[in-house]
């Protein structure tokens, strides 16, 4: 069993079976989904994005579910599954709407990849 902590872009993962304590460091890519082999990564990592800017506008306004939904037009359990980081089934665009009705307003960047090889792959030494 490994466990991985996330600090900044760098990790450590050490080996929990009990037999010895070998070390190794990872450096991350940025995006938690693409370092694990997510097909889906850029989106997932999209939608976390907006999902947190959502519950913290939520959490500063002190909103309930209840009153957050009615203030969005969104149903109640729709925004906790929001706050439960439940997104498999919100698309961006509806994250984004959400987002401009709690009045934020969303950005994107698209950059270009030089190579497949030059993407993050994680490896391990143990």
């Amino acid at each position: 069993m490994f466990l991985a902590k996330k600090i900044d872009v760098v990790g450590k993962f050490t080996h929990n079976a009990g037999m010895n304590n070998d070390m190794g460091l990872i450096r991350g890519s940025g995006n938690i989904f693409r370092d694990f082999g997510d097909a889906d990564a850029d989106t997932k990592q999209m939608k976390a994005h907006l999902a947190a800017e959502i519950i913290g506008v939520l959490d500063r306004r002190k909103l309930t579910v209840r009153a957050a939904g009615d203030l969005v037009g969104e149903d109640y359990s729709d925004i906790s599954k929001i706050r439960n980081a439940q997104l498999s089934k919100f698309t961006l665009d509806r994250l984004v709407r959400i987002s401009n009705k709690l009045g934020r307003h969303v950005e994107m960047t698209v950059t270009k990849v030089e190579t497949i090889s030059s993407q993050h792959t994680m490896h391990s030494n143990i």
